[in-house]
């Protein structure tokens, strides 16, 4: 009992406060972190990867921007940042970033919440900067929620949100850049947040599917019974900048689905201002891919045994 308790603190410890650092495993101290370019002609897209979360398989931050790091590499003129724990120990490598790409823990967890860090982020908005949220980023606490929804096109709230895992279709691709090359597919088991509060203008849905009716646990989304719910969108900023969101990438295996790829690298090029490639960026994701930088999760194992 007592081990657990201990464990439990200290969990606790290190969700609640953002300045500290998890401890990376050797494989993840070989990627290099926060390595800025010195060719101005290159477009540098920033990946903000949170710190370990939830069971391993899940909201495996760090190896999905690692595997994005590596995708983005291949295609001519970009340069990618891998940022660990959702914040750089260098706040000079955000500067001159095309976009920033955010993928980690949501509400009270989210890693900018601090006031200086949100200051940057909404200085960031305001140059015009491309955004990107990913999952459960796109959860943010009541009080910094309409700012955010701002910058990104949507939030999840709890008064009308849902989220769960289950199967979903996506069966009607809409035409737009971010979708260049996708055809119809399916994510498994993924995990899913839907019923945002989006942006009132500027808001374009790109994916949408029918979602469980026992899924739909608050007022709002049970009158809406039926619909297919928008989990990935753009957004044309009123001030100036794109933003892109997707709610899925839970899972982290569905990396190897080539839409889902296809989908995020796609948004977080039209974000950045860049030109989609004629059928799509092509990218590859192998099982051996897939088992790379997995985050120890140290505290979520001990805790469930």
């Amino acid at each position: 009992m007592f081990r657990r308790t201990t464990l439990a603190i200290l969990a606790a410890v290190v969700t609640c406060n953002p300045h500290l650092r998890s401890e990376q495993t050797a494989e993840q101290r070989n990627i290099p972190l926060e390595a800025d370019t010195k060719d101005g002609t290159k477009v540098k897209i920033v990946l903000l990867a949170g710190s370990p979360s939830n069971k391993p398989g899940q909201h495996e931050y760090f190896a999905g921007c690692a595997l994005m790091m590596e995708w983005l590499k291949a295609v001519p003129g970009v340069w990618p940042v891998l940022v660990a724990d959702g914040w750089p120990r260098n706040e000079a490598i955000l500067d001159g970033a095309k976009c920033v790409v955010s993928y980690m823990d949501g509400g009270a967890k989210m890693a900018f919440l601090d006031p200086a860090r949100w200051a940057r982020m909404k200085k960031l908005a305001a140059a015009g900067t491309g955004l990107v949220v990913l999952h459960q980023g796109v959860d943010c606490p009541d009080e910094n929620a309409a700012e955010f929804r701002q910058w990104f096109g949507a939030v999840f709230q709890k008064d009308i949100g849902c989220r769960g895992h289950w199967d979903v279709k996506f069966d009607a691709i809409p035409d737009h850049p971010v979708n260049t090359g996708i055809s119809p597919f399916d994510l498994t088991k993924d995990g899913w947040l839907y019923n945002l509060h989006f942006a009132p203008a500027g808001v374009t849905p790109l994916l949408a599917a029918m979602m469980p009716d026992k899924s739909r646990t608050t007022g709002d989304a049970k009158s809406h019974t039926g619909r297919a719910e928008t989990v990935a969108w753009s957004y044309e900023r009123p001030g100036g900048g794109r933003s892109f969101g997707f709610t899925g990438c839970d899972l982290h295996k569905n990396w190897d689905v080539d839409a889902q790829r296809k989908l995020v690298l796609h948004g977080i090029l039209w974000a950045a201002g860049m030109s989609v490639p004629a059928g799509g960026v092509k990218s590859a994701c192998t099982a051996d891919d897939l088992m790379r930088n997995l985050d120890r999760k140290i505290f979520q194992q001990q805790q469930a045994r």
